[in-house]
């Protein structure tokens, strides 16, 4: 989600009743609970999902030029209009089925933007066939772990950085669109491939353990993998 430079990121929101504040991204607003809950729940978690992968690429792709609270109020007018962002449905739209979602109040009706979200699950149809799965492919961009960023104020986190150039060069490469930099980035911040809340953020610190909670499990895994392969299971004769 890219965030307006001109908002300071963080600030103390007391929580009624509580008798306790909890620092939160301002722009998580107690005003606007859709933005509140999505902060809290969603942007910066590790995806692993290609249909939430989709999800996010279409909502990225949609916000290009606004701001994302207006596309959050729409997402579930998306979600019935695009299928549940099954990237296997939606390849198929037709011309026709184009131009009636054009006439949907309830998604935002720029052309340009509807038949990219089409255009882009074509690609991402054919990404999945490449690499097995479209999260294998994205992740590569980050080395398979989440950038761990430590911004203090709102004017330090990028817009861009050199990561989602060389990832937007890539998608557009294999033909997805409306996948510039500044989207791509904002892409990666939704499913976690970078963690950009502020580090007095309560959230910042939750995600960091998640983190470290995931690279412990992989090293797990690689180690029952390892002994495994040292001690084989006899065949059964």
């Amino acid at each position: 989600m890219r965030l307006h430079h001109h908002v300071r990121i963080s600030h103390a929101i007391e929580l009624k009743g509580a008798g306790m504040t909890t620092n939160r991204c301002a722009w998580a607003s107690v005003d606007n609970p859709l933005m509140l809950e999505y902060h809290d729940r969603e942007w910066g978690v590790p995806v692993h999902n290609d249909r939430k992968h989709f999800e996010f690429l279409v909502l990225s792709g949609a916000q290009a030029g606004l701001n994302f609270s207006v596309v959050l109020k729409k997402r579930e007018g998306y979600r019935r209009a695009f299928d549940k962002f099954d990237p296997e449905k939606v390849a198929h739209y037709s011309e026709a089925r184009i131009q009636k979602l054009r006439s949907d109040i309830e998604i935002i009706r720029n052309r340009m933007k509807i038949e990219a979200a089409v255009r882009n699950a074509r690609a991402f149809l054919k990404t999945q066939e490449q690499f097995g799965d479209f999260d294998s492919y994205c992740w590569r961009f980050v080395d398979g772990r989440p950038k761990l960023n430590r911004w203090k104020a709102m004017g330090q986190i990028p817009a861009t950085s050199p990561e989602s150039d060389v990832f937007s060069k890539d998608l557009k490469q294999r033909g997805f669109s409306f996948v510039g930099s500044t989207v791509v980035y904002a892409y990666m911040q939704s499913v976690g491939m970078v963690n950009d809340h502020l580090v007095d953020c309560f959230r910042y610190r939750e995600i960091k353990q998640l983190r470290r909670t995931q690279i412990e499990k992989r090293k797990g895994n690689a180690r029952k993998e390892q002994a495994d392969a040292s001690h084989p299971v006899d065949e059964i004769r």
